[in-house]
This record gives structure tokens, C-alpha cells and sequence, in this order.
């Protein structure tokens, strides 16, 4: 059974970090491509950042580029999302989310986490 459980949400303030965590089960994570995808209230989900499975490259929407770093550690079938000089723009729900397809798409992922919440305040 697949599973993709989110952790390392919450509330900090303006120009802080954090750092979200996706345990992955029933799949390896080097076998998808897979990333994050965030909905703000009132908003499209929008891909946040994501790995490829074609060449394991990592990608960023414009807004969190030099700011958020994505990573995986395959030994433990973990993905990461460490979020630095986080923005109250940045407030939204972040779903952990994996693909068959090469890239991530907001709307077309195979797999979701239930999401974690993530509330930046000004």
C-alpha cells in the first residue's frame, strides 16, 4: 500500500525555516518523480519544487528559488523541503505527492500525502 506521510509543519514567523519531512511507503521514492505541491487559501495548487525521475534533477517555482531546497534520501525513502527566509506568501498546505511521469504536475500526481500545514506570519 502506498503511503506518504507529511511531517515538520507549523507556525513561525517572517524570515524564519523550516523543515518539512514526506516518509514514503510501499514505493521507492528514486522510481518517481516527486516533490512538493502547496494550496494557499483561496488559490490554486501550485508545484512548488520537485525531483525528476528522468535525470534527477531538482526544480523550483520561481517565488521559493533560492530559498527552499529539495532533497532525498533513498536509504530512508524520504523526501525534504528545507524552507529558509520563509515569506507570509509562503503560508499554504504542502503536500508531499509522487508521479509515474517525469516531472510533477499541480493537478496530475499519482500519489498524495494528506498535507502539512505551513503558517507564516508577518
Amino acid at each position: 500500500q502506498v503511503q506518504l506521510v507529511e511531517s515538520g509543519g507549523g507556525l513561525v514567523q517572517a524570515g524564519g525555516s523550516l523543515r518539512l519531512s514526506c516518509a514514503a511507503s510501499g514505493f521507492a521514492l528514486d522510481d518517481y518523480a516527486i516533490g512538493w505541491i502547496r494550496q494557499a487559501p483561496g488559490k490554486e495548487r501550485e508545484a512548488v519544487s520537485c525531483i525528476s525521475s528522468r535525470d534527477g534533477g531538482a526544480y523550483y517555482t520561481e517565488p521559493v528559488q533560492g530559498r527552499f531546497t529539495i532533497s532525498r534520501d533513498n536509504a530512508k525513502n524520504t523526501l525534504y523541503l528545507q524552507m529558509n527566509n520563509l515569506k507570509p506568501e509562503d503560508t499554504a498546505v504542502y503536500y508531499c505527492a509522487a508521479t509515474i511521469a517525469t516531472m510533477c504536475h499541480a493537478h496530475e500526481m499519482s500519489y498524495w500525502g494528506k498535507g502539512s500545514l505551513v503558517i507564516v506570519s508577518s
